[in-house]
């Protein structure tokens, strides 16, 4: 049974990539959980059903944070799905799902990106002030083609391979017209040998920029930080989420319990009573 449930496992991560356009390490991650969880997993069949007993994977795995523990049961659930939806029903038995409570994402400040900036390469810069200008995940990044850039728009390919246009403005433009100026590439933006870089290439771009400032950071703080400054400058919600590619509003709305916080440390730094005893 495990043997057909493994073959199984290649035909999802096929899907994901194929299909829903995952990024590499999206996927690396859920064959990781699925691989682990079926070594673990009572598998049975019963009813014409198979059933997934995960108790014996969650005493496993049950001295780890809830964070990681809920990614990884989500990853089974989307398997199970899967399996669901392509003739094979199963059961996933002891699937309670674990409470993780939401965390505010940590955007870089504005002061600290110029300043990064300024020690930078070109190819560098032009990595962190595409996170930073457009809001895209690292995965979109990666995907851009030459022929999706316009001198005013540049079309993103999203999750599920969904497109949106996001305004280009006209200092990005001219430094991507620098950076194009002195590299030649065939399809991507970013390619070696006709082939697009990897994700761990760009990484540490990102983080080799903001070291030299003594910061450490990530390309999806850097989409934070867009979203934020956004709804921070009074931009609508429903456009901020449209220009990230959330599937919901639920999505975008985290950020603006980020400008919330952000708007009280301001007052308590502004405000002659706070910080008074």
């Amino acid at each position: 049974m495990k043997k057909l449930i493994n073959k199984k496992r290649r035909e999802f991560l096929d899907y994901l990539e194929e299909i829903r356009g995952y990024s590499d390490l999206t996927i690396k991650s859920y064959n990781e959980a699925i691989t682990e969880a079926i070594e673990d997993i009572e598998i049975y069949e019963k009813n014409n059903n198979i059933i997934f007993n995960l108790m014996p994977y969650r005493i496993k795995i049950a001295s780890l944070n809830k964070k990681t523990i809920s990614k990884k049961l989500s990853a089974i659930r989307s398997f199970s799905t899967f399996l669901n939806e392509n003739g094979m029903k199963t059961i996933l038995k002891a699937d309670d799902s674990i409470k993780v409570a939401r965390t505010l994402p940590k955007p870089i400040s504005h002061k600290n990106i110029l300043e990064a900036l300024k020690l930078a390469t070109t190819d560098e810069k032009l990595v962190v002030i595409l996170l930073y200008t457009l809001g895209l995940r690292i995965s979109e990044l990666l995907s851009l083609k030459i022929e999706d850039i316009s001198d005013e728009w540049i079309r993103v390919i999203g999750k599920g391979n969904k497109q949106r246009d996001i305004p280009l403005i006209k200092s990005t433009k001219i430094l991507l017209d620098e950076y194009l100026s002195t590299h030649y590439v065939k399809n991507y933006l970013f390619e070696k040998n006709d082939e697009k870089l990897s994700e761990n290439i760009l990484r540490y771009k990102v983080a080799k920029v903001f070291k030299r400032v003594s910061l450490k950071v990530t390309p999806h703080q850097l989409r934070h930080s867009y979203a934020t400054s956004l709804l921070n400058e009074s931009a609508p919600i429903a456009d901020v989420s449209e220009l990230l590619g959330h599937s919901s509003m639920a999505t975008t709305q985290i950020y603006t319990k980020l400008g919330s916080a952000l708007k009280q440390q301001n007052y308590n730094k502004a405000h002659p009573l706070c910080g008074i005893k």
